[in-house]
């Protein structure tokens, strides 16, 4: 790759990351926190449905206490929401409407980042 493309991509992730600075719609995550969120929007995204216990369960997210009380805090934070399941024992995890909003205005700055560096 040539030093101009080179230049070309990380001028295009550095508008990528001003533009995402600057939306501040949901308390800031703490880098856990990202790790664990990213995991369910991921898992959210390749199916319908996702338990608490699901997200637990996965050691490479830390141990099931840690993870445990991460959730709670995305819960505080606005970003998940737990639901009851049809039996009542297992709670499902959903994106709330201003997570899923969130996601809705950074890929809009991912496009217009990319969108920004095919007109140089």
């Amino acid at each position: 790759m040539g030093a101009n493309k080179r230049k070309r991509h990380m001028d295009i992730y550095v508008r990528f990351l001003e533009l995402i600075e600057s939306i501040h719609d949901l308390p800031t995550l703490e880098p856990l926190e990202k790790k664990i969120f990213d995991h369910i929007t991921r898992a959210l995204h390749a199916e319908d449905s996702l338990s608490v216990t699901d997200v637990t369960g996965d050691a490479s997210l830390g141990s099931p206490v840690t993870v445990h009380l991460r959730l709670k805090s995305l819960v505080a934070k606005g970003w998940i929401a737990l639901s009851e399941t049809e039996d009542g024992r297992r709670k499902q995890i959903n994106l709330t409407e201003a997570a899923q909003q969130h996601l809705v205005k950074v890929s809009q700055c991912l496009i217009k980042a990319a969108d920004s560096g095919r007109s140089r």
